[in-house]
């Protein structure tokens, strides 16, 4: 794997130790390692592993320079073949978020710090994965920042057992040495760290503090005031400050004790591990990440945080027994070869690596009507087949919802309702779809709400139509799309974007539940019709919006008494508006067919037309469902053209007037005659309908 790691600087420092000890582990086997920061004393070392290092200045809190570094990281990824970019800190986080954009490389975070909530430090949640190194972090992570648990990977911060594989000396004459090691900032605890040792030191002159680390350049004056605490207190004599030094492990050789006294979380304590490695008991606060490393009374103590008196006791206690503090350094080596060495955070940071290359997140969206989102089943299963280990969402409008839900080629079901939509519910739910991390959204809806949807979930690619409705809005368009091939073949115009062809035998499928079975069964019973053999269904109107869609309602009556006269049981299915009309067919005609209209959902429909020989309706999704049950059907077409709107199937049969006035996509008929529909007669429709019922029998 081609791997960059991006952050700050390459200063002491643990976040920076631990990118120079990945890198050079990167490199020993046989992974491509980069490193982008601003530089630093560290970089000869990264250099010196064999990594090569890009000095750019993403350390910079502007919003100017961030917008103008995305640009120049986006080109190493490029440029280096990256397959995944780390990041380690939050201004290089956001620069690395928005430079994988547009590139195959993949986004992960390493959360080092207990962030505050603020929109700074988002986007240290923003990858599919996010990798923690204590639970501690993770549970914050996912309290505080939405992150989902099943994203969380814990993985621990390592010590180079190598490097800090040192020999402990003992000090000359009766000096006792204790470290603290760390940046001195506020939240580090130094004032109350030395609060306690001017306790200790009363007990035992000849103890020596060693503070090693710096204060940034804006904390210079907290230095100042540590300084001055020292000589408040008459300690100044026994506590040193050190500075940032190189040479750590030589340090903690000649420590007797390493005092962690944080008094904010911290996300885990590098510094504990270390100095366990070398062989120096350790005492620290029970506060943050540390609670993982430290089991306290087996491998060290814990103390309150600001609890001064707690510290000196516990380090007066380590003084006198030093049988206790050699127990506690032999049991946290024990837990160091066990879960802190570089080769297991390695060798699980890989694992992660490879697991966030095979995740895909894929959105569907289609929140037409109920006939369009069946007709995009097959598209669905196409899509599963291309991408078998993708998780696959469907965005589908509320009416549409039960046609999907036990779909096998979706993973998730999302729910748009549309009614009374406004600018706030397509906000809320773009907000909801950037949760999803996607990679890749195919838009089949094409209109301007769905196709500014797709850019507002920000995916790395989105695919739909350009066809004047913001596609500009997409990554990548079917330009001048065809109106002359049917809805099917015309989302594959889309998915060929994606390498996936179109085939004859890509048909629509549905799903219905048991429940639906035992529903549909009842409605038979109940008409005597469960042990019927001869069943023909027809479909009595389209939607009320397209009335000139409809067959008339006298030719279905006279249809009906044809069938009737040849012992075939109609069966009249629509819906609730169509309850009117039926009650008029049954006085138009003396078959008495069972009238369904209006008592089924959409999957018992499905049910019902799968019972059905053959199935009789205009263009509407009924249509659809036949197709996708696999039951011949006879479609009347009229103001719409067959070529655009037939469903593959494998039998059927349109009626289809040749006319100057046709396909006119008018709803209601312009010449008042309706020929279209007039013209087709019941004669010919049940002689088509005997063919298909001779040639299943």
């Amino acid at each position: 794997m081609n791997i960059l790691q991006i952050l700050p600087e390459l200063n002491v420092g643990g976040v920076e130790t631990g990118t120079v000890d990945f890198a050079k582990y990167l490199v020993e086997h046989g992974h491509k390692s980069v490193v982008v920061s601003n530089g630093g004393k560290l970089v000869s070392v990264i250099e010196e592993t064999g990594s090569k290092h890009y000095a750019l200045p993403v350390h910079k809190k502007s919003l100017f320079s961030v917008i103008a570094m995305i640009k120049h990281v986006r080109a190493i990824i490029v440029d280096e073949k990256i397959d995944i970019v780390h990041a380690r800190s939050r201004i290089p986080g956001w620069i690395a978020y928005f430079a994988c954009r547009k590139t195959t490389a993949s986004f992960i975070t390493t959360c080092h710090g207990y962030y505050k909530n603020v929109f700074y430090s988002k986007v240290m949640g923003k990858s599919k994965l996010v990798i923690v190194p204590s639970e501690v972090i993770g549970r914050h992570m996912i309290d505080d920042f939405g992150v989902l648990p099943e994203a969380i990977r814990c993985i621990p911060r390592s010590v180079d057992l190598k490097r800090f594989n040192i020999e402990k000396k003992k000090n000359v004459g009766s000096n006792i040495v204790i470290s603290m090691i760390g940046r001195i900032t506020p939240l580090k605890g130094h004032k109350y760290f030395i609060e306690s040792m001017a306790k200790v030191i009363r007990s035992y002159p000849h103890v020596i503090v060693q503070i090693i680390g710096e204060a940034p350049p804006r904390k210079q004056f907290y230095k100042d005031e540590l300084m001055s605490l020292t000589r408040r207190l008459g300690v100044d004599g026994n506590v040193h400050f050190l500075g940032n030094r190189r040479d750590i492990p030589e340090i903690l050789a000649e420590t007797d004790m390493l005092v962690m006294s944080s008094i904010e979380p911290e996300s885990f304590g590098r510094v504990v591990v270390e100095a366990q490695a070398v062989g120096v008991p350790v005492i620290a606060t029970k506060i943050g990440g540390v609670i993982d490393i430290i089991d306290d009374e087996k491998t060290g103590l814990l103390v309150p945080p600001k609890d001064t008196d707690a510290m000196a006791n516990a380090v007066i206690r380590l003084i006198r027994s030093p049988e206790l503090a050699q127990s506690f350094v032999a049991a946290a080596k024990e837990k160091i070869k066990e879960q802190y060495t570089l080769e297991h955070m390695a060798s699980q940071t890989l694992a992660v690596y490879e697991e966030l290359l095979s995740m895909m997140n894929i959105l569907v969206i289609k929140i037409g009507s109920i006939g369009d989102v069946i007709l995009v089943t097959a598209s669905l299963k196409a899509i599963r087949k291309k991408f078998p280990k993708a998780k696959i969402h469907c965005l589908v409008g509320a009416p549409s919802r039960k046609i999907l839900l036990s779909c096998p080629y979706i993973d998730d079901l999302i729910i748009y309702d549309t009614k009374d939509d406004h600018w706030f519910k397509l906000l809320k739910m773009a907000k909801k779809l950037r949760e999803l991390k996607l990679d890749k959204v195919i838009d089949f809806q094409n209109n301007k709400r769905s196709h500014l949807l797709t850019f507002l979930s920000f995916p790395k690619e989105s695919y739909g139509y350009n066809n004047g409705k913001w596609g500009f809005l997409l990554s990548h368009t079917v330009k001048n799309p065809r109106n002359d091939i049917a809805a099917v073949p015309h989302q594959f115009e889309v998915l060929q974007m994606l390498g996936i062809e179109f085939k004859e035998n890509d048909y629509l499928e549905l799903w219905p539940s048991a429940a639906d079975r035992k529903n549909v069964k009842a409605l038979l019973d109940a008409e005597w019709l469960a042990n019927a053999k001869n069943i023909v269904g027809i479909n009595l109107a389209a939607s009320e919006k397209w009335l000139s869609k409809n067959w008339p309602i006298e030719h279905i009556a006279k249809l009906c008494d044809m069938l009737a006269a040849k012992n075939v049981r109609v069966v009249i299915t629509g819906m609730d508006k169509d309850r009117a009309l039926a009650k008029k067919l049954l006085d138009m005609t003396q078959a008495r067919p069972a009238i369904l209209a209006g008592k089924t959902d959409i999957m018992e429909l499905a049910v019902l037309i799968k019972r059905c020989k053959v199935f009789i309706t205009p263009d509407s999704s009924p249509m659809h469902i036949a197709a996708a049950v696999d039951t011949p059907f006879i479609a009347f077409f009229g103001p719409t053209d067959a070529k655009r709107h037939i469903p593959p199937a494998k039998r059927f049969y349109i009626f289809e007037r040749d006319l100057e006035c046709a396909p006119c996509y008018s709803t209601q008929c312009k010449i008042m005659t309706h020929v279209c529909m007039t013209e087709i007669k019941p004669q010919e429709v049940f002689d088509k309908t005997m063919e298909f019922l001779e040639a299943k029998s």
